[in-house]
C-alpha cells in the first residue's frame, strides 16, 4: 500500500491540489480557476486508475487495453 499512496503520480495531485487551494485563498473564482480544478481532477483520475492497474498486474490479470505490454507476453509463456 505504501508504494502505491508515494508514487510519483499521487504526490503530484497531492502538491498540485494544495497549491490550487492556497491560490483560493488569495483569487477569486474565475473560468481559469474551474479550468484548473477540472485539470486536477482529471489528473486525479489518471493517477488512481494508474495506481488499479499496477496493482492488477503485479496481481497476475492482463490489462485488456495493452496489446503490446511485455507482461502479457510473460503471462503467455507461464500459462
Amino acid at each position: 500500500m505504501r508504494r502505491y499512496l508515494f508514487g510519483t503520480g499521487i504526490i503530484g495531485v497531492v502538491t498540485t491540489g494544495v497549491t490550487l487551494l492556497k491560490s483560493m485563498r488569495e483569487q477569486e473564482f474565475t473560468w481559469r480557476t474551474a479550468i484548473a480544478w477540472l485539470s486536477w481532477g482529471l489528473s486525479l483520475a489518471l493517477a488512481i486508475g494508474t495506481i488499479n492497474e499496477v496493482r492488477r498486474v503485479r496481481q497476475g490479470v492482463v490489462v485488456e487495453h495493452d496489446e503490446l505490454a511485455p507482461e502479457k507476453k510473460l503471462l503467455k509463456k507461464l500459462r
